[in-house]
Formats: structure tokens, sequence, C-alpha cells
């Protein structure tokens, strides 16, 4: 029986297929010693678009910088330089259900009731004729 011939492109050893390059903490590259919380713009890049900040994973700084980076936005937070929460905006339709909204129906200023198509009859402040006109003491 005749060996078969190694694939053109092999497979790297188990646990290397999905590494990916090691990201470097940008504030250890730079030298800084401290993070600005005053630099909105570079603070920016620390946060999701939705205003929740980013993990160490995800944007690569180190331990000790990433915990001056969240203190950093917090205190942008308080002093309003940073959102809390940014809005996002969805393409739902408010009522857009197929067979209508859970609220009564309108039908002029009246609302319907659900078992007749007739409005609801009018609320007046009139006194009622029928009731005895309050005695005064003179």
């Amino acid at each position: 029986m005749a060996r078969r011939s190694a694939p053109a492109t092999r497979r790297p050893p188990r646990g290397e297929a999905h590494r990916a390059a090691a990201k470097v903490c940008r504030f250890c590259h730079d030298g800084a010693q401290w993070v600005d919380y005053t630099d909105v713009s570079l603070l920016r890049r620390f946060m999701s678009e939705r205003g929740k900040i980013r993990a160490r994973h995800a944007t690569g700084t180190c331990a000790q910088h990433q915990r001056e980076v969240a203190m950093a936005i917090k205190t942008c937070r308080e002093l309003a330089l940073l959102p809390y929460a940014e809005r996002t905006v969805t393409d739902r339709q408010r009522g857009s259900r197929p067979g209508g909204s859970r609220s009564p129906r309108r039908s002029g200023s009246a609302l319907t009731t659900s078992g007749s198509d007739e409005p609801a009859p009018p609320v007046t402040d009139a006194v009622d004729a029928a009731a005895p006109a309050p005695e005064e003491n003179l």
C-alpha cells in the first residue's frame, strides 16, 4: 500500500490554531506615567459604541493601566465629558404588530367599548335635577 503525501498546508499544533498576535499596552509602550481623564478622544477608544468600558483582552492594556483607564472613564462620566450610555436607534416601529395594538381604539374623543361600536356616554358636570337642593341656614 502506498503512503499518502502530507497536504501542502500543514495544520498548526493543537492549541496554536486560533492564537492571535499579542497586543501591547499602549500606555506601557508610550511610557505614560498616568492616564489623563481630560483626554476624551483617547478614552473613547476604550469604550464600546454603547458606552461600556471595553475589556483588557479587547484593548490590549495591562492590568494596571486597565484599572486607570476605568477610573478615568468614570471620572469623565461624572464631569459630563463622556456619556454614561449611548442611545441606540432600532428599526422597529412602535405598534407595528399584525392585528393592531393592545390599547383600546378611539372613536373621535370617546372610547369605544369592546362589546359594541357605540361610543361611551359623555361625562357632564351638570347637577342632577332630581336631587333636592341643599337647605341654607340663615
